[in-house]
C-alpha cells in the first residue's frame, strides 16, 4: 500500500492520471467538531492495467495531514478535462475541495447518480454496487474510525483503498450502460448541479429557509430568520457545528418566547448552558431584537389553492411517476419528490421534474395529466396513458 506524503510524489501520480481516461477518487474526513469537514485522507486509483494477470493500475493513499504537502497537483488534475474524475456520492467530497481551494473536479462521474439512472434504486450505496457489479465482498468495519489518527492501521488502509479500487469496475460498467441506453446526457445534467459553486455555499441570510416551523406568522418567521442568520454566521466564522451553538428546537423556542435579557435566556428549557452568556447570548438577544423590530417581514408560503381537491391529482401523479419510472428503469426519487408532485398538482411549473430529461420521462405527461388531456388506465396489470378526446 503506497501512501503519498510529498508534493513531488503527488505531482508524479497526477501526471500519470492525466494520461488516463479516468481516475477514481474518495475521501475520509471528520465533521463532528467543526462546521467545515476536516480532510483526513484521499484515495485514488488509475484504470486497471491491460492483461489477464493484471492487478490493476496504481492505487494510492494521499495523506493531506502531512506538513508541507500541497494538494495543488491534485487540483490541477481536477481541472484536466481529458480525465474523468469518478466518485461515489460525491457531494460531501466536493464540498471539501471547494471550500479548501475553490476547485471542483470536471468532468465528473458520480456512480451513485449513474446507478439511479440505470435502475439500481434510490440512493444506492457503494457496498451494494460492489456486490452487484464488482461481485466482491466489502469490509466496512473501519468506516467509523478516527481518520485523523496516525499511523493508520492496515485495516483502515485496506478499507480506504477498497473504496477506489472496486469503483473502477463499477464506473466502467455504468458508463457502458449509459452509453448503450443513450442516457449519458441525463447524468451530465445531474453532474452540472454538483459542479455549481452555489451548491456548496450556505448564505447566513438564507439559513432560516431550512428550519421547519409550524407557525406562518410573519413576525415569528422574522425572528427565526435573524436567529438562523446569527447562528450560521457564528458557526462559519468559528468553524463549529451549528448544534454546538444552539439546536433547531432551541431556535424555535427562542423565536416563540422572544427573550430580552440574559435572565430571560436562563429560563429556556432547550438552550445550552454556554449559549446563555457571552458572545452567543449577546448574538441571540441582538437577533431577537432585530426580528421583533424589522419591517422586512418574511412572507409565509402561500397556502396551496384548493388543496383538498388537489390531493386526488397528487395521488394520480404518484401513480404516473411509478409507471414511468418502472418503464424507464430509473429510481422515482431521481425524477420527482413527493413535494414536487404536490406542487405540480397545485399549479407549480418551475420545477426540475418538468425540465430536461425528466420532462421527457415524466414531466410532459404529468402536465398533460394535470391539464386533463390524458387519463390513466389499468391494462393487464400495468398502468397505461390514455389520450382524452
Amino acid at each position: 500500500m503506497r501512501t503519498i506524503t510529498t508534493t513531488a510524489e503527488l505531482a508524479e501520480f497526477c501526471e500519470l492520471a492525466k494520461a488516463q481516461p479516468y481516475v477514481t477518487l474518495d475521501t475520509e474526513f471528520l465533521r463532528e467538531r467543526t462546521y467545515y469537514s476536516k480532510l483526513c485522507l484521499i484515495q485514488a486509483a488509475l484504470p486497471p492495467a491491460s492483461g489477464p494477470k493484471s492487478a490493476g493500475g496504481p492505487a494510492v493513499l494521499i495523506d493531506p495531514l502531512v506538513a508541507g504537502l500541497s494538494l495543488e497537483p491534485l487540483y490541477d488534475l481536477f481541472r484536466h478535462k481529458a480525465t474523468v474524475k469518478v466518485f461515489h456520492a460525491a457531494r460531501q467530497d466536493l464540498e471539501i475541495f471547494f471550500h479548501d481551494a475553490g476547485v471542483l473536479p470536471d468532468p465528473l462521474f458520480d456512480t451513485q447518480i449513474a446507478a439511479m439512472v440505470c435502475g439500481f434504486g434510490e440512493q444506492v450505496g457503494y457496498e451494494t454496487l460492489v456486490k452487484k457489479i464488482a461481485r466482491q465482498p466489502l469490509d466496512k468495519s473501519s468506516r467509523f474510525t478516527d481518520w485523523s489518527h496516525r499511523p493508520l492501521s492496515e485495516a483502515q488502509a485496506a478499507y480506504a483503498l477498497a473504496d477506489v479500487t472496486h469503483l473502477r469496475a463499477i464506473y466502467e460498467f455504468l458508463a457502458e450502460q449509459l452509453e448503450k441506453s443513450g442516457r449519458a446526457p441525463w447524468l451530465a445534467e445531474e453532474a452540472a448541479v454538483l459542479l455549481t459553486p452555489e451548491t456548496y455555499v450556505t448564505l447566513p441570510e438564507e439559513a432560516w429557509l431550512r428550519i421547519r416551523t409550524r407557525s406562518g406568522s410573519p413576525r415569528f418567521l422574522a425572528v427565526v430568520r435573524e436567529l438562523a442568520r446569527f447562528r450560521e454566521a457564528y458557526a462559519q466564522e468559528r468553524d463549529v457545528p451549528r448544534a454546538r451553538i444552539f439546536k433547531d428546537d432551541a431556535l424555535i423556542e427562542l423565536a416563540s418566547t422572544k427573550p430580552l435579557t440574559e435572565a430571560d435566556l436562563g429560563k429556556s428549557r432547550l438552550l445550552l448552558r454556554d449559549a446563555r452568556r457571552g458572545d452567543i447570548a449577546a448574538g441571540i438577544l441582538a437577533a431577537v431584537k432585530a426580528g421583533v423590530e424589522t419591517r422586512d417581514l418574511p412572507k409565509p408560503a402561500p397556502e396551496e389553492p384548493g388543496r383538498p381537491g388537489n390531493a386526488a391529482l397528487s395521488e394520480l401523479l404518484r401513480v404516473l411517476l411509478k409507471a414511468k419510472s418502472d418503464e424507464a428503469g430509473v429510481a422515482p426519487r431521481l425524477i420527482a419528490s413527493a413535494a414536487d408532485l404536490d406542487a405540480i398538482a397545485s399549479g407549480g411549473r418551475d420545477l426540475p421534474a418538468l425540465h430536461g430529461w425528466r420532462a421527457e420521462v415524466f414531466g410532459d405527461d404529468a402536465l398533460r395529466l394535470a391539464d386533463g388531456r390524458i387519463a390513466l388506465s389499468a391494462q393487464g396489470g400495468a398502468v397505461r396513458v390514455v389520450e382524452v378526446p
